[in-house]
């Protein structure tokens, strides 16, 4: 029966890696109470306009179809309000109490997976647990079609082309809504009967109502006088202006009149800052006018001197949500500090970091230039995108570069943990790590700090978001390879964490060609002892037990086990887990003694160095069950099986992908000890589990579905394995094409099944099936370490 797991490490030196790491925590069902709130919402400006004639034609596509409403996309220019009417529309829908309203921030695509995703698990969604954020998102989808419920999903700043995938479903009966906004004028937005709603800026009423509105809330009315109309045509009558515009004279104490001169000397200056031929987008001279101005008050402002460095900081990141601890950082208290004057400077950066970070926000909050709200946690800090431009084009490249290095050097502070341990923050990181990468591209590789961008990578994976980390690994590498060239070690780790990529979503073939030149590379340019090469070697060999090359496998995990051990010492737990590679490599090499006696030392070792929880001792436990099983010993592996699985459920969830290994080598003891009913209900747990977690054509699900049909033909139900196998060989060849070897393998596995199946004399036919259960054994697998 199958005893594996779901790829090999792909820890790289400074970095460590596990591939099998669950995107959220996995939790008891807990009682779902309506209406739900997912993401978070922007609060309305203080003067915000209803814009009545615009958000008439968003409802109106709910009267014109009684049956099915169709998605409504919101397309216009920056700084035209697209989010604020989106925000508007959300918080009317909460008002009337429907039952699930999702705001997701679109422009990275992974950011709407994890998020569907992680709704799919709160709500309890069938077939979502947790393991894999695409499978999960997907069963969301699914859900929207068929709930009872209502339902308001609004996508904001999309890219059409890699949102396709994620749209929601059109509502049948009236019950969701689907509203997106983005900046592209794309031919894709014209598919799926989709309405586009353009949105221009204010006309000239609406801008004088929210002037008007701005002021008189706090009893301000005495700055509006005769130039109110000329400041709103002057802006452009573009609502991001405008608030750079109250916000300053309510700040100052300014009249329209003193606004306006003010403004006009700003923008005569602005050409030495920032050309007309620099003016790549409509409205920007308008913003950045307006930006200047408030900068110039802001600066003058405590914390002196730092509004300005701190707002091209921001800048760099992603304007839809930056967290509260990323401002915490040494990497930006030392960035702040370094722009004080010499005498202001304090010998300790770090000292007082957290207040004088949250004094700049406030300080940029109070003039407009950033929102600032910890309730909106991971998402708290956030920038206009228009705003944002506009700051990184009028800054001194040295200056913007310095801004450039000290936000990746803040990201890669709180990089290490988060993505393993907090999801939603993760998949801030990941945004803001993009958003740094587009602007700051030649700064991050020609300053090292591209090692953030490979953090990004890391978290993909343990996200279990296979598509797009390969995707994003590719481009990795390509960038790798023509900046750093193709012997860096950079590059190599790059290459060796893209075969993982391939690893985790099947492509074992990929895996293996491409860890193969991995080590080949890393033995050239960094030798063969060194920990990295020792890596790669030890991945491939667990690739190869894998797929079955069992040979390759030894002869790979005895050199690494042998080289680790007089590179690294008996006792590490690289060196441990080689051994542990070599026992599974020698149990599915029939070499039982072998197995065990190294199996026995390893689990021994595991729990002195590495506890009794880990999950490499949880690992090694379940090979050792796994050689005790074929050498006869069947109550032991039986005992060591049962315990493993009480382990892995407790420590890593009833879903992880090793607890559900575990399962699998449970059902193999309970059939080598003619518990056929048993094995046979446990795989068919496996199976399910594994169809609802990996999806149906998984090699892991397929994998385990051939343990079941080997069950089912213990139990003499012939026909109903070999309708099994039929399926499984489908499988495979849907999944990896027609001349896979493992397409192969399932085609000879189906025919040896029906050859035993005909009619024949009893000694003919157990012999055959003597045949057949041997060709099985070639597709078990062997747990290795992750």
């Amino acid at each position: 029966m199958q005893i594996g797991n779901t790829g090999p490490a792909t820890a790289n030196a400074p970095f460590s890696v596990a591939v099998s790491g669950s995107y959220y925590d996995n939790r008891a069902p807990i009682p779902l109470r309506w209406p739900r709130v997912f993401g978070s919402i922007p609060e309305l400006a203080s003067a915000f306009q209803p814009r009545a004639a615009l958000r008439e034609k968003i409802g109106q596509a709910r009267v014109n179809s009684a049956t099915v409403v169709l998605p409504q996309v919101l397309l216009g220019g920056g700084g035209v309000g697209k989010t604020q009417l989106a925000a508007a529309y959300a918080k009317e829908a909460q008002k009337n109490g429907v039952d699930l309203i999702i705001w997701a921030n679109a422009a990275e695509t992974d950011q709407v997976i994890t998020l569907y995703a992680r709704v799919a698990l709160e709500l309890q969604v069938p077939g979502a647990s947790g393991l894999n954020a695409q499978f999960d998102a997907e069963r969301f989808i699914e859900w929207l079609e068929t709930t009872p419920r209502s339902w308001l999903i609004i996508l904001d700043d999309i890219d059409p082309e890699r949102i396709t995938q994620w749209w929601p479903p059109s509502a049948h009966r009236g019950r969701g809504q689907v509203l997106a906004t983005t900046r592209r004028q794309d031919a894709l937005l014209y598919g799926g009967g989709r309405t586009l709603i353009e949105i221009s800026e204010f006309n000239l009423p609406e801008a004088q109502s929210y002037l008007n509105d701005s002021f008189k809330r706090i009893h301000k009315n005495h700055l509006l006088d005769a130039a109110v109309d000329a400041v709103c045509e002057t802006l452009g009558l573009l609502p991001l202006a405008l608030s750079h515009a109250a916000a300053y004279m309510v700040q100052e104490d300014t009249s329209c009149t003193e606004y306006l001169a003010l403004f006009n000397r700003r923008r005569l200056q602005l050409g030495q800052l920032l050309p007309r031929w620099a003016d790549t987008e409509r409205y920007g001279r308008e913003v950045a006018t307006s930006l200047l101005i408030n900068l110039d008050a802001a600066q003058h402002c405590e914390p002196v001197g730092l509004a300005l460095p701190a707002l091209r900081l921001a800048a760099c990141l992603h304007p839809a949500g930056q967290p509260h601890v990323l401002w915490t950082t040494r990497a930006i208290a030392t960035f702040l500090a370094s722009q004080l004057a010499p005498h202001e400077r304090r010998e300790d950066a770090s000292h007082d970091s957290s207040q004088t970070a949250r004094s700049v926000l406030r300080l940029l909050h109070r003039y407009g230039l950033v929102a600032d709200d910890a309730h909106l946690e991971p998402r708290a800090v956030r920038i206009h995108a228009l705003t944002a431009r506009a700051a990184r084009e009028a800054a001194p490249t040295p200056a913007l570069d310095r801004a450039k290095i000290a936000a990746a050097d803040a990201l890669l502070e709180i990089w290490p943990t988060a993505h393993r341990t907090q999801p939603d923050l993760s998949a801030v990181l990941r945004a803001n790590t993009d958003s740094l990468a587009s602007v700051a591209h030649e700064v991050l590789w020609s300053t090292g700090r591209h090692s953030v961008i490979q953090q990004a990578g890391y978290a993909l994976l343990d996200a279990h978001l296979p598509s797009i980390g390969i995707s994003y690994g590719e481009t990795l590498v390509v960038d790798a390879k023509r900046t750093l060239g193709p012997d860096h070690p950079d590059t190599l780790s790059a290459l060796n964490n893209l075969a993982a990529s391939y690893g985790q979503a099947g492509r074992i073939d990929h895996a293996i060609s491409l860890i193969r030149q991995v080590v080949a590379d890393r033995e050239r340019v960094l030798g063969s002892d060194h920990p990295d090469t020792l890596n790669s070697r030890a991945n491939l060999a667990a690739y190869y037990l894998e797929t079955g090359r069992t040979g390759e496998a030894i002869n790979t995990a005895e050199q690494v086990a042998t080289e680790s051990e007089r590179v690294l010492g008996p006792d590490h737990p690289d060196t441990i887990r080689a051994r542990n590679t070599l026992a599974a490599s020698y149990g599915q090499a029939g070499r039982i003694d072998d197995a065990i006696n190294i199996a026995e030392q390893v689990v021994a070792d595991h729990e002195r160095v590495q506890g009794p929880d880990h999950p490499d001792t949880l690992t090694a436990r379940a090979n050792l069950a796994a050689s005790y099983g074929q050498a006869g010993r069947i109550d032991d592996a039986i005992n060591i099986a049962e315990q493993v699985v009480a382990d892995h459920e407790r420590v890593q969830g009833p879903d992880h992908p090793d607890t559900l290994t575990a399962r699998a080598n449970l059902a193999a003891s309970y059939g080598q000890a003619g518990r056929i009913d048993d094995a046979i209900d446990l795989t068919q747990q496996v199976v399910a589990d594994r169809e609802r977690i990996l999806g149906p054509d998984h090699p892991h699900t397929l994998n385990a579905r051939t343990n079941l049909a080997t069950g089912y033909w213990q139990a003499g139900r012939t026909d109903v394995a070999i309708a099994l196998l039929e399926n499984i060989a489908a499988g495979y060849e849907r999944a990896l094409g027609f001349n896979h070897p493992y397409t192969i393998r399932a085609k000879a596995d189906l025919s040896a099944a029906q050859r035993a199946q005909a009619p024949m004399d009893v000694q003919n036919l157990c012999e055959a099936l003597r045949r057949w259960m041997n060709e099985q054994s070639r597709t078990w697998d062997w747990r290795r370490p992750t």
